[in-house]
Parts: C-alpha cells; sequence; structure tokens
C-alpha cells in the first residue's frame, strides 16, 4: 500500500495505524492514534527507551518534539482536503513541564490551511489537558 492509499484507508475506517505504520519514526518512539468524531487524538504510550533524563525520569525534550510534529503531520494527513504529504516549514515549541515517564497525551487543532501553507498547534499533556506539558506551533508546506 503507498502513502496516498494508506490515507485514505485511514480516513474512511478511522484506522490512524494504518497511517502511522507508513511513518518509521511513529513506530520507533510508539506514536498511536484515534479518531474521536471530527478530532484525532495522540499517545506516547509510557516507555524507558524514550527517557532523556533516568534520574527523575524525564521523557527526552526530542521525543516529545518528535511526538508533537509528528501528532500534527499525521492530524494534518487525516482532515485536509486531498492526501498529499506535508512539508514542515517550521516547528516552535514550548516545554513548560517536565514529561515524566508516563503517557503523553498530544491533540491539534489546524489553524488555518491555504493551497500551499497550513498553521497547525499542537498541545501535549500527561495527567490533565488542562496542564499542558508542551505547546507547539507548526507550518507545513501543501
Amino acid at each position: 500500500m503507498n502513502f496516498a492509499e494508506a490515507v485514505i484507508e485511514a480516513r474512511e475506517s478511522g484506522r490512524v495505524e494504518v497511517l502511522i505504520d507508513q511513518i518509521p519514526y511513529a513506530q520507533m518512539i510508539g506514536v498511536q492514534g484515534q479518531l474521536v468524531g471530527d478530532e484525532a487524538l495522540f499517545l506516547l504510550p509510557s516507555n524507558k527507551d524514550n527517557v532523556g533524563n533516568p534520574i527523575l525520569p524525564a521523557l527526552h525534550g526530542g521525543v516529545i518534539g518528535g511526538f508533537m510534529e509528528t501528532s500534527a503531520a499525521l492530524h494534518l494527513l487525516l482532515f485536509m482536503d486531498r492526501p498529499k504529504i506535508p512539508a514542515i516549514i517550521d516547528f516552535s515549541i514550548d516545554y513548560l513541564r517536565t514529561g515524566q515517564l508516563r503517557n503523553t497525551f498530544a491533540e491539534c487543532q489546524v489553524h488555518r490551511q491555504g493551497r500551499r501553507v497550513a498553521n497547525v498547534a499542537v498541545t501535549a499533556w500527561q495527567t490533565h489537558r488542562d496542564v499542558p506539558i508542551a505547546t507547539g506551533r507548526v507550518h507545513f508546506r501543501l
């Protein structure tokens, strides 16, 4: 199955894992996704391989950033008008709290999608949606 077919299959079946299986990095860190109505929720399960500071233990900032970036791309693929691989123009992240060794969730919101560029906001949290560990903004070229 090629990438465009995986996007269409994920949209039609609601099985986000069909699309995640096409992204090796998402598989490596363990990203999971679920469509909830017209929204998507992404999960990074607790995994010791994703720890950056074993003393705390705390998730590696790059893993948190990679999870958020991947979530934004997946969200855009699931909800944009035509299945096309978005290319990242820039990614800005604010780390707000330590990412502890527990499940991490992310939700995205497309602020604007034009013909050439899309702007996606991402929020990552662990225990409560109202207490984010990081927020980010991603610009994609379509």
